[in-house]
């Protein structure tokens, strides 16, 4: 038994021999997870960002293009500074710069690259290249910014900007990372999925001092960023200049709008700001300047400011009357001021009278008869039954919610139900001289200057609208954009009855709103005051021209500005002859306009 010990040992000692030899085999020869490591610390995985679509006006100007940046990235495992003075002179941050971004990147992770210092120059980027050799664990990475050649449209346009952790959450492709960079309004929001294009990747071999040796493999693994869509805007870039030019100085929205395609032509949202100052390295400072000036230059007028349509709406009122059943062109009310105040003009009129002069108390009895049909003999049943039958005749008009244009944020403006009154007075408590008001546009009825401008469109088609929207064309193929935009809406009302509301729009241009006309072309509108407790009123003015063959419906609404046929009647005249004739005939309206003396 003592004599087999040994050879018990000798066999243990080769069994352990050859397990360890095994797993060296194994490790060294079969297994290749060791050398994948070894080759992932001396591969850098490089995301090749896409340029985004370029954005072009109607005729094929250039709107939006990309101009270079680079971001200087930190893999924070690898980078060290020997002299942080010289580091800091060199990229000309500060100390306090240099932790910051650091630390960041440290806490999102200590071996994936993260941005240390954001949107570098070209000229910046051509000082600092020869120095990146000397600090490990740096490198580039090639981005683009939007560039402005002309400085309008800032709203319609919309700007881009480095995502959010709410918006990475809601990521569910996981498309996006820390630190890039996405359209956050107006057209590079809205559509952001088609401007963005796909990213490539690159793996490239570096030392262990960072220096680039080459692609990994010669670049077996890499992908090529693919460039976004082009975008075609509806947007005419000449007339957009123009309306800006006459808006400036002034508060207020011009929206234009080609009647039978729904392409907006002009999106004025006065005051503007100039949308190169969100791009490169000063956004945020720009952006927060731009957040607290009082006149609110971002906030998105056309979409998102709501206003009494004030007179406008009486032209809504005709039509739905007329297919009510409840007018006729023959209905004739007498002007009393009793009733609701208004100003002088011939007494008693008809239909078209009350249109072509704006007369308050016409609406005023024309509105009782649709409310009150004598459907119930209580008076508070027969108001709240008259209510909700009429607004389901004004939604239709578009009114009352958001059109749908494509860009976030839209607002829809307020058509009152039975419901609203019922929270105010009480059920059963109101009627007809609670919410007589609107019968002239005013009251609890809110609507937007894109909703303005939408009314004019369908006086111009004679009963329908497409949904007004900004792009017309994806990489030149109008087939692709969303199907809504290609859609008639037809609003119930039959297009005959729109014959003597043209008529009478045309003539109304000669009594509320003489300013407006253009010789040679026949401009149908509607002037509008809206109340305003808060100063003076505001001046509202739609329209289509040429009455004949419509090419441009248009809607300007000036804040503070007073009587409609001032303000808003001289611009959208002007927006109209710049639109179809390419030139001003009338200086001096043109002076009186920019010089803004309207009251």
């Amino acid at each position: 038994m003592n004599d087999q010990r040994p050879l018990v040992i000798v066999v243990a000692i080769a069994l352990v021999g050859l397990v360890l030899l095994t797993k060296l085999f194994l490790i060294q020869v079969a297994d290749d997870s060791f050398l994948k490591r070894a080759e992932r610390n001396a591969i850098q995985r490089v995301v090749d960002h896409p340029y985004r679509g370029l954005v072009y006006d109607r005729t094929g100007k250039i709107m939006v293009y990309n101009n270079p940046i680079f971001d200087l990235m930190v893999i924070p495992r690898e980078f060290t500074v020997k002299d942080t003075a010289r580091f800091l002179e060199i990229f000309q941050i500060s100390k306090e710069h240099l932790i910051e971004g650091y630390e960041a990147a440290r806490k999102y992770s200590s071996v994936k690259p993260s941005p240390l210092i954001r949107q570098i120059s070209t000229s910046d980027f051509a000082r600092i290249q020869d120095y990146l050799i000397d600090y490990p664990g740096l490198f580039v990475m090639t981005r683009a910014v939007r560039s402005y050649p002309q400085p309008v449209a800032a709203n319609a346009l919309g700007y881009i900007g480095e995502i959010s952790a709410r918006q990475l959450e809601r990521d569910t492709l996981k498309y996006y990372r820390q630190g890039d960079y996405v359209g956050l309004s107006g057209v590079e929001g809205f559509y952001e999925p088609e401007l963005r294009g796909v990213k490539g990747v690159k793996y490239k071999m570096v030392n262990v001092r960072g220096v680039d040796k080459g692609p990994f493999k010669n670049g077996e693994y890499d992908t090529a960023s693919v460039a976004g869509h082009n975008l075609t805007s509806t947007i005419d870039l000449q007339l957009q200049e123009y309306g800006e030019m006459l808006m400036a100085g002034k508060r207020g929205s011009v929206v234009a709008i080609e009647p039978n395609t729904g392409e907006i032509l002009a999106m004025i949202s006065a005051p503007s700001y100039d949308p190169n100052v969100l791009t490169g390295a000063k956004f945020s400072a720009n952006y927060l300047l731009l957040n607290q000036d009082e006149s609110k230059p971002l906030f998105n007028r056309p979409i998102m400011a709501m206003y009494p349509p004030g007179s406008i709406f009486k032209v809504v009122q005709s039509l739905i009357g007329l297919q009510m059943g409840v007018l006729s062109p023959n209905t004739t009310y007498s002007c009393n001021r009793s009733l609701v105040a208004c100003h002088n003009h011939p007494n008693p009129v008809n239909l078209f009278g009350a249109v072509k002069y704006s007369c308050n108390p016409y609406y005023h009895q024309a509105y009782r008869a649709m409310i009150n049909r004598e459907v119930s003999r209580s008076t508070f049943k027969d108001t709240e039954i008259g209510l909700n039958a009429w607004r389901e005749y004004v939604m239709k008009f578009g009114l009352g919610g958001p059109l749908g244009i494509d860009m976030y944020n839209e607002k829809g403006g307020s058509i009152p139900s039975s419901n609203l009154y019922d929270r105010i007075y009480g059920a059963g408590r109101w009627k007809y001289s609670t919410i007589y008001s609107l019968s002239i546009g005013q009251g609890e009825m809110l609507v937007t200057p894109l909703q303005m401008a939408n009314l004019a469109a369908i006086f111009a088609n004679k009963g329908y609208y497409y949904t007004p929207h900004l792009i017309k064309a994806i990489d030149g193929d109008p087939n692709k954009i969303p199907l809504k935009y290609r859609t008639k809406n037809e609003v119930g009302v039959d297009a005959h009855h729109f014959d003597l509301i043209q008529d009478a729009m045309a003539e109304a241009i000669y009594g509320t709103a003489a300013r407006a006309a253009i010789r040679d072309i026949t401009i149908a509108g509607k002037t509008g005051t809206a109340q305003n407790p808060q100063g003076e009123d505001h001046s509202v003015f739609i329209a289509f021209a040429p009455k004949e063959d419509p090419k441009i419906a248009i809607a300007v609404y000036v804040e503070n500005a007073g009587w409609g046929g001032r303000a808003a009647a001289s611009t959208a005249s002007l927006m109209i002859e710049k639109y179809i004739r390419g030139e001003i005939t009338r200086p001096a309206l043109e002076e009186y306009v920019l010089t803004g003396k309207f009251m």
